[in-house]
């Protein structure tokens, strides 16, 4: 049996945080300000639950407000954790002090257990032995693995096409036919299909450690256990989520992850991770005690200080502190690592907005911690994408503190441009200032076209296929009488609610989605594509599918065959938009610019119609030396319209590109296969379509 001694305590190092490995042993580092006494609790065999005990001594093992300590002899598959406790405490509705729990390090690199979804450890388990409380233990993992010649990619942002897809949904569902379904290595085996598409980024939702049984609620329909199906709800910053893996092998997680990484860069795909800095999955006062809120609880979280109890900025029951000087170090270190040790290449910050407040939960003008993090010379090259906004009401699409680095979610593209689609009045004028770049958020503030992330649909609300299905949400599922998510999401059933038996309603929905795709895919701007979109993923209605791990949320790969003419569609706009620079500018026009790059026309050349009851824009995009001229006509008409064409530059003439209002495979041609339209004076633009014509 392992005893005490059998290892040698020394003094250790304060730094770096975490378990750091080292050739004879482990060196453990934890801060904690307010708590008088830290143990450091380890479980030298993997396996077992037999543990080691050794108190730190607050003289010799801490340095200012770091705990540290060596223990010679440790080997890598070590887990540990933490025991903190204060004496007196006098305030223990600010300092929640519980010796009873094994803390998580938040420097935790990996965590023990978890590697079978659905199966991991409750928050709230009991020590088999003890009786003691316990949660995911870290684990100390080697940091082997081979790179090989693997670099960032560093695609442009403007040449971006990113695709947001969830893990476990990509490859969960049977008809992926992937060896590892709902993993990191089922990715890889869809990257040739990434590849086909032409997507060069993948963001996937959230993949550090979340328990994903915390959900107490039943699906009402059907009697079953609800999950955290999305993950939002982070246990660690550091490791990647162990179900996400192939085995359960505890190295598995860092090397199936990294594994993806470097396939995905092979073929030329970057990797943006969808981080959840905002609050953690230890909740409201009543929630579990896992690691922040036992270590140093008045640090980590923005609390009441007369009460204890938390603000809640996040929606989720606390709000993490974190323009406080440890948590913007403990954040950018998270950074760090995802970049220096993963190889990431990119980072959607969920809720953003909380990033920018302070310590005592105003909005700050200028925050440290997102300066800190534009200006950091590690993350130079990293694609940085703030959700902007907070579920408190603060909104900052458009205003979020920038130092010319912030990309944003451009909520405001999402809701115009559906208003259009949809065909209501008044949004001639903002659809055309969402397709040139959304200059009213972002020229003013020194930022591009690109700095624009544009999206009709993502994970949070309808997939493209809903929003022409259905006109109000269908939540009821998840448990909460359809009270849940967002109640205005600028939809149209086109006549019927839900499936519909009608070729007729079937057809127009069809040729909303292919609108839909055609104006994102031509906007100024990154375009993000939910993932199942491309082959008519629906999630029946409901648009706040955070807690359905079923076929509700996963990707039903034999839609690619039933909506074979929509991945067409996709894939050949891409295409398209990669084979035309003038659809990705690196800049709005310049002042009294002589060659504007767009050309408004209504009806007729040159005369937009800016009307309230307008429902039709025509662009035209100046190809000049470097491109063609593209030429994009929008009708939300219910009706078709006459359009007068005007000539493009140079002598060339008008082929077809793309013409919704035709039966597939006709409203889209290949590259290189674009179609003579006959007179070059007039087009008819149908009703409800989306016109291409290219210059050749």
């Amino acid at each position: 049996m392992t005893q005490a001694s059998d290892y040698v305590l020394k003094r250790g190092h304060p730094l770096p945080l975490g378990a750091d490995l080292k050739r004879d042993g482990i060196n453990f580092a934890v801060f904690s300000r307010h708590a008088t006494a830290i143990t450091l609790v380890v479980f030298p065999d993997t396996d077992s639950d037999s543990c080691l005990e050794f108190p730190l001594d607050p003289r010799f093992n801490r340095t200012g407000d770091v705990w540290h300590a060596f223990v010679c002899g440790l080997d890598p598959g070590t887990r540990y954790g933490f025991r903190a406790d204060r004496k007196p405490n006098l305030e223990p509705h600010i300092h929640p002090y519980d010796p009873r729990h094994i803390l998580i390090d938040p420097y935790a690199k990996a965590l023990y257990g978890g590697s079978t979804w659905g199966r991991s450890l409750h928050l709230e388990a009991t020590h088999v032995t003890s009786g003691q409380v316990y949660h995911r233990d870290p684990i100390v993992i080697g940091n082997h693995f081979d790179w090989g010649e693997d670099q960032p990619l560093n695609t442009h942002l403007a040449d971006s096409i990113i695709y947001e897809v969830h893990v476990r949904g990509f490859s969960r569902h049977s008809s992926s036919k992937v060896s590892h379904p709902g993993t990191f290595a089922g990715v890889v085996e869809k990257i040739s299909y990434l590849k086909e598409l032409g997507i060069t980024a993948v963001e996937l939702m959230p993949i550090t450690e979340f328990e994903e049984n915390d959900n107490p609620r039943k699906n009402p329909l059907t009697g079953g256990q609800l999950q955290n199906f999305w993950g939002y709800d982070p246990i660690s910053f550091f490791a990647p989520k162990a179900s996400y893996t192939s085995d359960g092998d505890h190295s598995t997680p860092l090397i199936e992850f990294k594994t993806m990484v470097k396939a995905l860069h092979e073929a030329g795909i970057e990797i943006i991770l969808d981080m959840v800095f905002n609050h953690t999955a230890e909740g409201n006062e009543r929630g579990p005690t896992l690691c922040f809120r036992g270590l140093d609880n008045k640090t980590y979280y923005i609390i009441d200080k007369s009460t204890g109890s938390y603000a809640n900025y996040s929606g989720c029951g606390n709000t993490l502190n974190c323009n406080h000087p440890v948590v913007r170090n403990l954040i950018l270190d998270s950074l760090r690592y995802w970049v220096t040790e993963m190889h990431v290449d990119g980072f959607r910050f969920d809720l953003a907005s909380i990033l920018g407040r302070g310590t005592d939960g105003l909005v700050l003008a200028n925050p440290p911690l997102l300066e800190t993090i534009a200006g950091d010379p590690v993350l130079a090259n990293t694609k940085l994408i703030a959700e902007a906004w907070d579920a408190a009401g603060l909104y900052q699409v458009g205003t979020f503190p920038n130092w010319g680095r912030w990309a944003e979610w451009n909520g405001k593209y999402r809701d115009d441009v559906r208003c259009f689609i949809k065909g209501d009045a008044g949004m001639v004028p903002l659809l055309a200032t969402r397709m040139s770049g959304s200059s009213d958020l972002y020229q003013g503030s020194g930022r591009a076209p690109y700095h624009s992330i544009n999206f009709v649909t993502s994970h949070d609300g309808f997939t493209l296929l809903d929003l022409f299905s259905y006109n109000q949400k269908h939540n009821e599922a998840n448990g909460e009488r359809n009270v849940d998510g967002w109640d205005e999401n600028h939809s149209w059933n086109c006549g019927e609610e839900g499936p519909s038996a009608s070729p007729r309603i079937n057809r127009l929905r069809k040729q909303q989605i292919k609108n839909m795709a055609a104006i994102l895919l031509l906007s100024q701007g990154a375009p993000m594509i939910l993932g199942g979109d491309e082959m008519g993923r629906t999630q029946r209605g409901n648009n706040n599918a955070y807690c359905q791990d079923n076929e509700i949320s996963w990707l039903n790969w034999d839609l690619l065959q039933t909506n074979a003419d929509l991945f067409r569609f996709f894939r050949i706009l891409i295409a398209f938009r990669k084979n035309h620079p003038i659809l990705r500018r690196r800049s709005f026009p310049a002042e009294g610019e002589t060659s504007p790059p767009f050309v408004w026309h209504g009806i007729k050349p040159a005369q937009p119609d800016w009307n309230w009851d307008s429902r039709f824009l025509g662009v035209q995009l100046l190809g000049l030396e470097r491109d063609k001229d593209v030429m994009i006509f929008t009708n939300a008409y219910f009706e078709g319209l006459k359009v007068e064409l005007a000539k493009p530059t140079r002598g060339k003439k008008w082929l077809s590109f793309v013409d919704t209002s035709l039966p597939p495979p006709q409203e889209i041609n290949e590259l290189g296969h674009e179609k003579p339209i006959g007179k070059q004076t007039f087009y008819e633009v149908g009703a409800r379509s989306v016109v291409v014509l290219v210059a050749q």
